[in-house]
């Protein structure tokens, strides 16, 4: 466990304890002190982002504790997803702002690194960005997905989309991101390594990932909602993928591959 003993730690871990708590006090229903508590682990985690900023003297999307640090700033998610998409689950938000942040805190060391050629590019914040908004995005996806499977159709509040379709309303807004970021990884790989695509760990990950995603949209634009559970597991599977997109590389030591340059 890699407790980080700084500034930035500091603002990891203060973060960690707005999200924490302003679940716990959803669940209490200490609703106004919750929000309040949400937004200042908002405001927390983009002060250790700017921080990051600032001390590696680059956009911190390097490394995997830069990569969860960014992921842990769910709030404008959620009011956006209420208000636009009728989506609910703030207090899930809540809790899976801590669970994204737990990694950045506890498990990825937070030593800056050296931004490598590779990676000195102007693609480097635009396909990294959109990749991790479309994760953010289908993860939340997901958990409506899984609150379908678990809980029953519809939320508590009448006023918000069905679990099923709050999903996919969140898959269509991610889906878009997540075929950017393809693209314009493969333009990157061109300029890079002379080719568009290598069949690399990461890359083939990514593709799988985009493929459930638009088998999902295509049984989901023929069928409708009839099959909710069916939507709903394809929602999942896709989390899965991008869970192994996203640690293939870092975390496996048995099929190395051109994206090794990204510390854990």
């Amino acid at each position: 466990m890699a407790i980080k003993y700084t500034l930035q730690g500091l603002l990891v871990y203060l973060a960690l304890a707005f999200h924490l708590l302003a679940f716990l006090g959803r669940l209490m229903r200490f609703n106004r002190l919750s929000r309040r508590l949400y937004l200042g682990g908002f405001v927390t985690v983009v002060l250790a982002f700017v921080y990051r900023w600032l001390d590696v003297g680059h956009v911190p999307l390097q490394s995997l504790f830069e990569v969860f640090l960014c992921l842990g700033m769910v709030y404008p998610l959620s009011l956006f997803c209420r208000r636009f998409l009728g989506a609910g689950g703030e207090t899930a938000d809540m809790l899976l702002g801590f669970v994204v942040l737990f990694p950045a805190g506890f498990v990825f060391d937070a030593r800056p690194l050296h931004l490598p050629p590779a990676l000195q590019s102007p693609l480097f914040v635009p396909h990294v960005a959109a990749y991790m908004a479309a994760y953010i995005i289908l993860t939340k996806a997901a958990v409506q997905a899984a609150a379908r499977l678990l809980i029953g159709p519809a939320p508590a509040e009448f006023r918000l989309a069905t679990y099923e379709t709050a999903a996919y309303r969140l898959v269509c807004l991610g889906f878009p991101l997540l075929t950017l970021g393809l693209i314009l990884g493969s333009i990157w790989g061109k300029l890079a390594w002379g080719d568009y695509w290598h069949w690399d760990p990461k890359e083939l990950w990514s593709l799988v990932s985009w493929l459930i995603y638009l088998i999902y949209l295509h049984v989901r634009r023929l069928y409708g909602p009839r099959y909710p559970r069916l939507n709903s597991v394809l929602v999942l599977l896709g989390l899965v993928a991008i869970v192994i997109t996203l640690l293939w590389v870092n975390l496996s030591r048995l099929f190395p591959g051109l994206h090794s340059y990204a510390g854990a």
